[in-house]
């Protein structure tokens, strides 16, 4: 868990030479790989990256010690996102957890990851950069992220002490993929769940997710 303070403010320039720092270069765009004309560091801790990030217009992520650029989502992506944090926050137990759009989720490679949703302990230290115990994470994929979203992303996610379930959104069809953790750990192939019927559960919030209330609004074409 990282606050905000807690390293040193400032621009990338002023992380040159910095052993947190490694060398400026071409930032990448998380979907396509291709390096774009905007020169940002591209090596980093997970402690200069925070101060680094901190007030940027742009969204990054820390992918494994490299900078990566996040494109923007599109109306169904916000959609389904804006749902699902409308979803989550009436059913759970406000005392004991928080809903939290795109918060910092520091993972146990060198990497800071935003996901689109999480579910955290509520009450914590409100200059936290990062999550303290995610028990849910929530990404919604595109065709661009689909790949990283179910792989990447989902091997670190699963790898947090305290993360119960991890759930991934089709955009274009009703479709959820749900990993959940049991007394073994996590299954090695989520459970797949398809159509307005199909319903989430989450044992460890204690409530049902009902798909058709994730995709409210959302037009399939």
């Amino acid at each position: 868990m990282q606050r905000a303070g807690d390293g040193t403010a400032g621009d990338a320039a002023s992380l040159v030479g910095s052993p947190r720092f490694s060398h400026p270069s071409e930032c990448y765009n998380g979907a396509q790989e291709a390096p774009m004309n905007i020169q940002l560091p591209l090596g980093m801790d997970k402690v200069a990256f925070l101060d680094w990030v901190q007030g940027r217009e742009e969204r990054y992520e820390l992918d494994r010690g490299r900078v990566i650029m996040m494109t923007g989502g599109s109306r169904a992506h916000w959609q389904i996102t804006a749902n699902l944090f409308k979803a989550l926050d009436a059913r759970i137990d406000l005392q004991r957890w928080a809903v939290l759009p795109e918060f910092g989720v520091e993972l146990q490679s060198v990497s800071i990851r935003f996901p689109d949703i999480i579910v955290d302990r509520a009450g914590e230290a409100p200059k936290d950069l990062t999550a303290t115990a995610p028990v849910l994470i929530a990404e919604v994929l595109s065709p661009s992220s689909e790949q990283v979203d179910l792989g990447d992303k989902s091997t670190e996610y699963l790898q947090l002490p305290s993360l119960a379930i991890y759930l991934a959104f089709a955009q274009d069809q009703i479709k959820a993929w749900v990993w959940t953790r049991g007394p073994a750990g996590f299954p090695y192939q989520p459970d797949v769940l398809e159509g307005e019927d199909a319903v989430v559960r989450i044992e460890a919030l204690g409530i049902n997710l009902p798909l058709a209330e994730v995709y409210a609004r959302v037009r399939m074409d």
